[in-house]
């Protein structure tokens, strides 16, 4: 079996390769941009081959595509003026370069920003977000015209962790050391909010269940649209933000004697007052405050062992010590 995986060199692209090339035998092919980024083994094997290329020239394995049996797109573009380029337009001219008969199966990968808490598409994605959003949220709704559209399965990822010596950190895990800096201060107010986040080996583990698994039980999570085959929210369970300051002060053992509410209200005053720009989306996100989703998915969903399930996890993996003097 051929599997093409986009976006390799990338946090969750590195732990969808690796797993698949440690734990099964099937063909890879990782498209990479520069492949002096890939940090993982590729030589423990044989059947793994590294593609120097993009997508902005896709059209280059034009001849390779029509062989494929399963891609994994991982590739996107975070910002600039190509965002929409590449994270649209080459997306369904690669999705179009696959062959509908010999194609089983695609693993796209958007973002949970542009759903809702019923995990339809939230219409303000498409409209205020930034233009990494609003091009994931374009492609989704493109996804439906295509021919290969019934073989499509989505991945809405929420907050992503992941990174170590041999991967990028992501955004989220790239901050994670200084949690010891600003708790300090947090833990003396409370807010509103809610969220969830996945690591990249978990992310990696349900990618691996949905290659390999032949009985699937997809009627059990609702899809935006009826065209496409079954979305999956990827997730670990509901975390509330006060939540997140209650555990990380357990964590580094640290009090909490008193805690001052900080409502959207007093949000808004303090924007107001000391006139904080803030883009559209981040306002929105600030009112919103509740990203939460039904029917999350992550490795225990499949009775596969969560590598990181919760905050604490988060910590101890990305090097936090978990001993701290209180002050």
């Amino acid at each position: 079996m051929r599997i093409l995986i986009t976006g390799a060199s990338g946090c969750i692209g590195h732990y969808i390769s690796e797993i698949l090339i440690q734990e099964t035998d099937y063909e890879l092919y990782l498209l990479v941009r520069n492949p002096q980024k890939l940090q993982i083994d590729i030589t423990t094997r044989p059947g793994v081959k590294v593609l120097q290329g993009d997508l902005a020239n896709i059209k280059q394995f034009a001849d390779l595509l029509k062989t494929i049996d399963i891609a994994v797109l991982v590739a996107t573009v975070w910002g600039g003026e190509d965002t929409f380029e590449i994270n649209v337009n080459k997306t369904i001219q690669l999705l179009n370069l696959l062959d509908p008969e010999k194609c089983q199966q695609v693993i796209y990968f958007s973002t949970a920003s542009v759903l809702d808490r019923q995990n339809n598409l939230l219409k303000e994605a498409g409209t205020l977000g930034i233009d990494y959003i609003r091009s994931k949220y374009e492609t989704l709704s493109r996804l439906p015209e295509l021919a290969i559209a019934p073989k499509i399965t989505v991945l809405f990822p929420t907050l992503v962790l992941g990174g170590d010596a041999q991967k990028p950190y992501s955004h989220l895990s790239a901050g994670l050391p200084d949690v010891t800096k600003w708790i300090n201060i947090a833990r003396f107010f409370k807010t509103e909010g809610s969220f969830h986040f996945i690591h990249g080996r978990d992310v990696a583990q349900v990618v691996k269940y949905l290659i390999s698994s032949e009985d699937l039980n997809l009627s059990s999570f609702p899809t935006p649209d009826s065209r496409l085959s079954t979305p999956y929210v990827l997730g670990q369970k509901l975390i509330t933000a006060n939540q997140v300051i209650e555990e990380i002060c357990r964590y580094l053992n640290k009090k909490i004697y008193f805690r001052i509410p900080l409502y959207s209200s007093l949000t808004n005053l303090f924007i107001v007052l000391f006139r904080i720009q803030m883009a559209e989306w981040d306002r929105f996100c600030l009112q919103y405050r509740y990203f939460t989703y039904k029917n999350i998915v992550n490795p225990s969903s499949f009775g596969l062992p969560n590598y990181c399930p919760t905050l604490s996890d988060a910590l101890r993996i990305h090097g936090v010590r978990s001993k701290n003097l209180d002050v």
